[in-house]
């Protein structure tokens, strides 16, 4: 990934000063395999974290709990190795297709990802 989100509003691409950040300053990410094509969770972003994640070319969240910053897998050593990154139709939302890394675990239950549970 390049250090800078260089994008061309004409040729259907952002910078990342032009997403739409809430008013808490967030936006939600959806991640992604891009083998599997599976969601494997929902998190938030700050301009820092993402910012963080396209350096890196790891996921870096913020966690709204603990009110920092934090890299998926630092703990667990399943860590996302980011592949692209995509936003919606009104900038905001992202869509972060990854390389599941370590033993396949997305979600912190020990799950392969976080959507294993149906509304009944």
């Amino acid at each position: 990934m390049n250090s800078k989100h260089v994008i061309n509003k004409e040729r259907d691409q952002l910078d990342i000063d032009d997403l739409d950040f809430s008013a808490h300053g967030l936006i939600a990410v959806i991640v992604q395999d891009v083998v599997s094509k599976d969601v494997l969770m929902l998190a938030w972003m700050n301009r820092d974290a993402l910012q963080k994640s396209i350096d890196t070319g790891h996921t870096w969240f913020w966690s709204r709990s603990r009110k920092k910053l934090w890299q998926k897998g630092e703990e667990s050593g399943n860590v996302q190795h980011i592949q692209s990154i995509s936003y919606d139709c009104d900038a905001d939302t992202l869509l972060i297709k990854v390389q599941q890394g370590g033993d396949g675990v997305a979600c912190h239950t020990g799950k392969p990802n976080c959507f294993y549970r149906e509304l009944k």
